[in-house]
């Protein structure tokens, strides 16, 4: 048994996560428990990484990496380098001395790689770059040979026949597009359009031929074929008169028939009327051609008359009977014969010269197909050199956000990090891109933490993103506030809250926020109370001023009483009103002194009782706060994202305060004057040392600590 690899760990955010420290790590990263890997599957779009190299790895084309896809992408860079270990390097050159002897794939992109330097004029360099690679993919896919296999128009412009057959083959099998998005034919359409033209030319020259060809038979036929089942309909009818005289009725036309038919706007080329007999059922009757015949079929029996009856039959008589009928069909066989094995293909219409001169351009046409198809040899290689090129720079970094979290936890910024967003006085790094936050937030809500979904706006852009508050306090954030979000190019986004979800960064926040609660409720409440009195004081004040303003105009009998009257009245105060409002009062007050009574005999132990009070308030948010921070993760916003977490990965207060900071004043930094527009708290910081001195003077005598004895 072959030894097991041996790997290295570090633990953060509760997960145990992989170190690739070496090239060995990355050849046998499929021996590692995938149980062990942070993630088993990300978007490859969304993600702060190169698009092309994830669309390397993805070679199942879905749009997603999983763990077989990144495997087999690390074994196959490893197979390709002599020293695993240059993929640790990074960097988007790669010397030809690097590429492993073996196997034959790898002298084939040696090859390749010489012959881009070649055309570069870099010829005997011992190094190649992505750039070069890239710039070489981008002129061969511009070339009139580059390789897809596709042929346009464009590339047969030197010969119009074998154009006008690209151009036939494209409208009888359709197209489909090269790299540069011209329509053109491949292999597969040219060989069946040729297959078509051939059964054709082979149909043509068939032994029936002969019977069709001269004196007229190809039409006569046709003008048969297109009227055959209908008289053959008529001569069975009348056959079936003949036998019964009473089916006659039944085997003609109903009035119910022609009465609907005389309901609707009638045409010749109606199909109630196509569908009647071709003329009128009678035992032993002929067909009549021209009068007494269905109307919409006038024209087909004319074609009849003149094409198949007068050439074949020496008349063209105006009625035809059954035995005629018979004589001409049995004239007519093999002609129809051949045409019944005629192929039904897009190439029907063509006539003999038509194949014959699309046949004759199947050599050129197909020697350009075979042309285009050699270059894609250089294609595969290209796109092998590219793919090394791009491994050998991004793959380990893909690791490190995909296998383990490195970059994240070690903050070198992960890929799926988006940007920095600035709001309500801090930087807030944890950010993801996010296509439609409604859904998004279904998920990411489980992740317990202060998230905060923003629409970014750029130069007509848009781009939706949610960031995670994990420090400070969320007083402020409310849906509209404005803030600025740097993307990882460094570009500003025009940032705006759409949708919050609220959770404790932190438990000193939590204390303090039952208080802040209650002194917002009494706010609100202060100030709806205050709006409803000035409310009533300027309905009060707008009824009085337009009493004054008419206090001269006569009063009229029966009148209402002026408003200063209703005033006066309205105003009276009840003596018994009074009383209970007294004795409320009185309660009121006794009660507090009882419970201020009670307070001050407890002595000694009133410390413990401010500190009951206090757990009491602020206990349960504090315990509600703890618990949530310790199960706020990552994971559930990534997941929401479209990636396929495997472990928690926890946001600990201490990563939190990391990933949100905020605004403090440099340590050197120096402050000069006093702010003058501080708040005057001279007067309130006064009464409030003044009753502090009291309360500790009354609790160190009930104390017994300033007695003499």
């Amino acid at each position: 048994m072959p030894e097991p690899h041996h790997w290295q760990f570090f633990s953060a955010g509760g997960v145990d996560q992989v170190v690739i420290r070496s090239g060995a790590d990355i050849a046998h990263i499929g021996e590692l428990d995938q149980k062990l890997w942070v993630a088993l599957a990300c978007p490859t779009r969304g993600i702060e990484f190169d698009a092309r190299t994830l669309d390397l790895v993805d070679t199942d084309h879905d749009g997603r990496i999983r763990p077989p896809e990144l495997i087999a992408a690390c074994e196959w860079a490893c197979a390709q380098l002599r020293d695993p270990d240059l993929l640790l390097a990074g960097g988007d050159t790669l010397a030809l001395e690097a590429l492993a002897d073996d196997p034959a794939a790898s002298i084939q992109l040696v090859d390749e790689a010489r012959r881009v330097l070649a055309l570069a004029g870099r010829e005997g360099a011992s190094r190649i770059s992505l750039q070069e690679v890239t710039e070489r993919s981008e002129h061969l896919a511009a070339m009139r040979f580059n390789g897809d296999g596709v042929v346009t128009p464009e590339t047969a412009k030197d010969d119009a026949a074998v154009q006008r057959t690209l151009l036939r083959i494209m409208q009888t099998h359709g197209s489909l597009k090269d790299r540069n998005g011209r329509d053109g034919i491949d292999r597969q359409r040219a060989e069946a359009f040729f297959a078509d033209a051939e059964a054709m030319r082979a149909w043509q020259a068939g032994d029936d031929a002969s019977a069709c060809l001269g004196g007229g038979m190809l039409e006569a036929a046709e003008a048969v074929d297109a009227v055959r089942e209908k008289v053959d309909d008529f001569f069975a009818r009348c056959r079936v008169a003949a036998y019964d005289i009473q089916a006659v009725a039944a085997l003609n036309a109903s009035s119910e028939t022609y009465e609907a038919l005389a309901a609707q706007a009638l045409s010749l080329q109606a199909d109630g009327l196509a569908a009647l007999p071709l003329a009128a059922i009678r035992p032993g009757r002929s067909l009549p051609l021209r009068e007494g015949a269905n109307p919409a079929w006038a024209a087909a029996l004319e074609q009849l008359r003149r094409k198949a009856l007068a050439p074949l039959l020496g008349a063209a008589p105006d009625a035809l009977d059954e035995a005629q009928w018979v004589a001409l069909q049995q004239r007519l066989a093999p002609c129809r014969n051949w045409l019944a094995r005629k192929p039904a293909n897009a190439l029907a219409a063509e006539d003999g010269a038509g194949i014959e001169a699309l046949l004759a351009s199947r050599a050129a046409l197909m020697a350009l197909v075979d042309e285009d198809e050699s270059v894609e040899q250089h294609n595969a290689r290209l796109v092998d050199l590219e793919r090394l090129l791009r491994f050998q720079r991004d793959l380990v970094r893909l690791l490190d956000n995909f296998v383990s979290f490195k970059a994240f936890y070690r903050r070198e910024g992960a890929i799926f990090q988006a940007g920095t967003l600035y709001l309500d006085g801090r930087s807030c790094e944890l950010t993801v891109q996010v296509a439609d936050a409604r859904q998004h937030a279904v998920l990411a809500g489980l992740a317990k933490t202060c998230l905060a979904y923003c629409e970014c706006r750029r130069e007509g852009r848009t781009m939706g993103i949610v960031a995670a508050f994990t420090a400070g306090d969320v007083d402020f954030l409310f849906v509209g506030r404005n803030g600025l979000f740097y993307d990882r190019q460094g570009r500003d986004w025009d940032a705006t809250i759409t949708r919050l979800i609220e959770n404790p960064t932190s438990v000193a926040q939590a204390f303090f926020s039952p208080y802040k609660k209650f002194v917002r409720l009494i706010e609100e409440q202060v100030a709806k109370r205050a709006a409803a009195s000035e409310a009533g004081a300027q309905g009060t004040l707008g009824t009085l001023a337009s009493t004054l303003a008419n206090a001269d105009k006569a009063a009229v009998p029966g009148a209402a009483a002026p408003a200063t009257a209703r005033l006066a009245a309205g105003s009276r105060i009840d003596v018994g009103t009074v009383a209970a409002i007294g004795v409320a009062m009185g309660s009121i007050s006794a009660v507090l002194v009882a419970l201020f009574s009670k307070f001050i005999d407890l002595g000694q132990w009133i410390p413990i009782a401010i500190l009951g009070m206090v757990c009491a308030i602020s206990g349960p948010s504090m315990l509600i706060a703890w618990l949530k921070l310790r199960q706020r993760s990552l994971g559930p916003i990534l997941d929401a994202s479209g990636w396929a977490i495997n472990g928690r990965m926890k946001v600990n207060v201490r990563l939190g305060a990391s990933l949100s900071k905020t605004a403090q004043v440099p340590r050197h930094a120096l402050r000069f004057g006093r702010d003058p527009y501080a708040d005057r708290r001279g007067v309130a910081t006064a009464l409030a040392a003044l009753a502090l001195m009291a309360a500790i003077t009354l609790l160190a005598w009930e104390s017994g600590w300033l007695r003499l004895s």
